[in-house]
Formats: C-alpha cells, sequence, structure tokens
C-alpha cells in the first residue's frame, strides 16, 4: 500500500519503475519513479528493494518544476 505521507519500507510490490532523466547518469547517483499509482513513490536505483519515499503528485510536480527551472540551491 501507498501512503501519501508516509515512505514504503518494502517496494517490491510497486511496479513500472523507471530513472529520472535528472539523475547523475551511471554513475551511481541516480533516482526511480514508480508511475500509476496514486502517490508518487521515488527510490534511489541502487536500493531497489527499498524503502522507497512518497510524495503527492501536488508536490512532486512542484519539486521537478524546481528542478528544472533551477530554484534549488547546491
Amino acid at each position: 500500500m501507498v501512503s501519501p505521507r508516509l515512505g514504503i519500507s518494502d517496494v517490491s510490490t510497486l511496479t513500472d519503475w523507471f530513472k529520472s532523466s535528472y539523475s547523475g547518469g551511471d554513475q551511481g547517483e541516480c533516482l526511480e519513479v514508480a508511475t500509476g499509482h496514486p502517490a508518487v513513490p521515488v527510490r534511489d536505483s541502487k536500493s531497489a528493494d527499498g524503502p522507497a519515499l512518497v510524495f503527492s503528485p501536488a508536490g512532486w510536480s512542484s519539486f521537478v518544476a524546481a528542478v528544472k527551472s533551477g530554484d534549488l540551491g547546491a
């Protein structure tokens, strides 16, 4: 079960993971996002079995927009 307010300790039941295009490529600094869920699960690609953070769709959209626009500090 995916909760929009909590993390998920066992992500083995979630499917349709894809690597973020803004991740570090082959440097091991990659995020993966699972599609097709009411909330947005996000995990570290080096830890495919979990845990994952879960964002609301609006929260994830805001984060992605901030990354694209360069609004996040170093």
